[in-house]
């Protein structure tokens, strides 16, 4: 990578870190390595999959980097301690922590969007910066590059970096995600008097739990409880934080969102053993495949599933997308997976399925009636539905029940277009009609009734509820993931009330100048590679804004990385969405050998949503790096 800034590094602050024993280490601690800032919040899944791309970064180097995480809160909850602590080893983060509540540090560094990645070199300079996901790539050559350069000039200290594990719990589940309740007879034992038991994905342990009728005896764990991606017997079989569980029409076969594997997976719960339905093992990106043979097409983050409409639905929280799995009519063969829902675009936006907007769809419920199938979109704070369009056979719409968008949340009951959410994980219909939301972040259990369209808290003083499951008897068992345990509640015949909070993203909204605003994203190709236009244009920018009227001029998609924005003379503040994507390849002149007969590509790529306020002391050039570094953005 072309680096020509020399930038000294912002110090580190924030309220307190994590993982490191207790001890603050400053960046002068860390002179002589390599660190890599990892800014990132708990509720982002491209955040969740960068920190799957650092895993090998960080044991191939593990004497020459130092990977240092700076939480940066979206949501009031991610910003409470306890969270913090508990997202850190939910996700297995094994690097040092920083808590940045007041986003103090984000704004040393000049970051507008998680995730993002800063490379700070062994004397202490900024030299690259990533926003997004998918660039482990580039920054491995430049970690290479670094260490030839400062080992050759002295200034390279290998060693340990300085993380210190926390102590285990002993619990039973630990960070559980999901629920199903199992029918009657379905396994060897015998079923309860109320019926089957419960089967938990136990996903920070990367198992199946099945349970007992009471909700807490263990009757079988499925996989051996380490990370990785292994069909088998129940004792050899490996997940990867399995999340969203749903039973076959077969009354046996129950599939598995194995997550962080993007795959679907197969448990018989007969014998327990495993096998893959859907998935390469590899995470989709924009421009591969969106139908096809279910082993041959990549996914992203499936979160949850539920049966519907005679398919499987996958909530695809890494695409912001829906989509389906239907088996093989024979029983033989692969089945198939096909995108149903969504653009792939971060927001909220309603209308025919294939032009809505979701922003990480990560709880499914079907209605008893089956016409409609449920949403728990939780980037948006939202409840959203899908339902069969009229006319039309296989086409659905998509409407908005509870929720207004990607920066506004709180905890306010009432009528559903003035009722707030905060980032909710579960849903689950009811036999009645209504919906029961597990509103994961404001610790509570909320209902919708779509007869009266009002929402209601039926309990609080839960930690982070994940899913939920009718139980029978007027009784529902919650996920509540961060107490590691499910727990049985009685739905009350009146709601609790609950004073009424909103809330709003805390970012700072940047000061941009009225008239023309030149909307400059940042892309340098990584070291040894180059743009990759064999096939047309190697990058696009979309723009669009909240409210549209905030753009006069700009909006839409193109090809160049750079484009004029003006702004409306009548809209002073408001958000502007910025996608950016940019393909390179492996450069046969920069290569020091024989040109590779096959080169490596890749494809980076970015949502931005930057809140913005029209002023006249404002910027004229809004900066977005989406690779590389922007010699302006740097405070020091």
């Amino acid at each position: 990578m072309t680096r020509s800034a020399r930038v000294r590094a912002p110090e580190l602050q924030g309220r307190a870190w994590l993982n490191t024993g207790g001890a603050a280490p400053a960046l002068a601690d860390l002179r002589g390595r390599i660190v890599l800032l990892d800014f990132w919040t708990f509720c982002c899944v491209n955040c969740l999959h960068v920190l799957d791309e650092l895993r090998e970064l960080e044991a191939r180097h593990r004497d020459t980097l130092v990977v240092v995480g700076v939480h940066s809160p979206k949501f009031a909850h991610e910003a409470e301690p306890r969270a913090v602590a508990d997202a850190v080893e939910r996700y297995q983060v094994e690097h040092p922590v920083l808590d940045d509540p007041e986003l103090a540090t984000w704004r040393q560094y000049a970051v507008r969007a998680w995730p993002t990645l800063v490379v700070v070199d062994p004397e202490g300079y900024v030299v690259a910066q990533h926003a997004g996901e998918g660039h482990a790539h580039a920054v491995e050559a430049l970690v290479s590059q670094l260490e030839r350069e400062h080992e050759a000039k002295g200034t390279l200290r290998r060693g340990d970096a300085p993380y210190v594990p926390p102590e285990p719990e002993p619990t039973t589940l630990r960070f559980p995600g999901k629920v199903l309740r199992l029918p009657g007879g379905a396994t060897p034992r015998e079923a309860g008097e109320d019926g089957g038991g419960f089967l938990v994905s136990d996903t920070t342990r990367h198992q199946l739990v099945e349970l007992d009728a009471d909700g807490e005896t263990v009757l079988r764990r499925i996989g051996t409880g380490e990370r990785g991606m292994r069909d088998g017997g129940p004792d050899s079989a490996r997940f990867s934080e399995p999340q969203g569980l749903a039973l076959m029409p077969d009354g046996r076969t129950v599939v598995v969102a194995d997550t962080v594997n993007h795959a679907l997976r197969a448990c018989d719960l007969a014998t327990g053993s495993v096998s893959t339905l859907a998935g390469t093992g590899e995470q989709w990106w924009k421009g591969a495949e969106t139908s096809g043979s279910a082993r041959e097409v990549s996914l992203s983050s499936p979160w949850d599933l539920a049966w519907f409409d005679g398919r499987l639905w996958i909530a695809m929280a890494g695409v912001h997308q829906l989509w389906t799995y239907v088996p093989p009519a024979d029983g033989d063969g692969q089945g198939t997976v096909r995108m149903e829902a969504g653009t792939a675009g971060e927001g909220l936006a309603d209308g025919p399925a294939a032009e809505a907007w979701f922003a990480q769809p990560s709880g499914l419920s079907a209605s008893a009636d089956g016409e409609r199938l449920w949403i728990a979109d939780s980037e948006t704070s939202a409840l959203r539905v899908l339902e069969k369009a009229d006319g039309a056979e296989g086409a659905y719409t998509v409407r908005t029940a509870v929720g207004t968008g990607l920066f506004d949340f709180g905890h306010r009951d009432g009528p559903a277009e003035e009722a707030l959410l905060q980032h909710p994980l579960g849903v689950t219909a009811l036999p009645g009609g209504s919906v029961v939301i597990s509103d994961t972040y404001n610790n509570a259990l909320r209902r919708y009734d779509p007869r009266s369209g009002e929402v209601s808290t039926l309990a609080t003083d839960l930690r982070e509820p994940s899913d939920a499951v009718a139980a029978g008897g007027g009784d529902i068992v919650v996920v509540e993931s961060a107490r590691h345990r499910l727990t049985r509640l009685r739905l009350p015949e009146e709601a609790v009330r609950v004073e009424p909070v909103a809330h709003r993203t805390q970012r700072s909204a940047t000061e941009v100048a009225p008239g023309e605003v030149l909307l400059d994203v940042v892309f340098e190709a990584p070291r040894g590679q180059k743009l990759d236009d064999r096939y047309g244009p190697s990058t696009r920018l979309v723009v669009s804004s909240t409210p549209e009227e905030l753009l006069a001029e700009g909006a839409g998609t193109g090809t160049d990385l750079g484009r004029v924005l003006r702004l409306s003379e009548h809209v002073r503040e408001g958000v502007l969405h910025v996608s950016a994507a940019a393909a390179s390849c492996d450069d046969p002149d920069a290569s020091d050998g024989e040109p590779e007969e096959y080169p490596a590509c890749h494809m980076h790529q970015q949502d931005w949503g930057v809140p913005v306020r029209v002023t006249g002391a404002g910027t004229a050039r809004l900066p977005l790096v989406l690779a590389g570094l922007d010699d302006q953005g740097l405070d020091g």
